[in-house]
């Protein structure tokens, strides 16, 4: 199972700030999956350009299974992860914005500036997550039940996870 976590940012990929959201997505994740997985982190300026050419090198050439995003997705014009997902993705899981975006309200009225998706290329699934780490968790713990089920029916690696932190959700046959 490989996984990237994708920070988005220009500051960042400047070394101007510490990448805080990367951080929190791996350790949720480490926290969450149980079964044995690969995480490795990148950092990328903002730009459609960008965020393309490295999803598609992450999906297409490293294999990945997994792909969560940070960063990039409101309304400010260098925010463009959502028109990079657009050209990558091959079937679009809009639910996932939807959740994101409803569960985001919880926190913050400005939840729902976020153009945030979900999708698959291939045997890939990709999320965008917010960027602030408390958000972050929040959305982890609403959309995780049903991305190993997904990664099943793409035929992506298997994951496992502890359910006292995200229990998967997976039909009966």
């Amino acid at each position: 199972m490989k996984i990237f976590v994708v920070t988005i940012s220009d500051r960042a990929s400047r070394g101007e700030y510490e990448d805080i959201s990367g951080s929190a997505i791996e350790s949720w994740l480490r926290q969450a999956i149980v079964s044995s997985c690969e995480i490795t982190r990148v950092i990328i300026p903002d730009g459609e350009a960008s965020v393309r050419d490295t999803l598609i090198e992450l999906s297409d050439r490293k294999d990945a299974d997994l792909i969560f995003t940070t960063g990039g997705t409101g309304p400010s014009p260098r925010d463009q992860t959502p028109e990079a997902m657009a050209a990558v993705l091959q079937k679009e899981l809009p639910g996932f914005g939807e959740l994101l975006r409803r569960v985001g309200l919880e926190q913050t009225p400005t939840a729902i500036l976020s153009r945030q998706t979900a999708g698959t290329r291939g045997k890939t699934f990709f999320l965008n997550l917010p960027g602030r780490p408390a958000a972050i968790e929040l959305s982890l713990k609403a959309v995780f039940p049903a991305i190993p089920y997904c990664l099943d029916l793409i035929g992506a690696g298997r994951i496992e996870t502890d359910p006292d932190i995200a229990v998967s959700y997976r039909p009966e046959n």
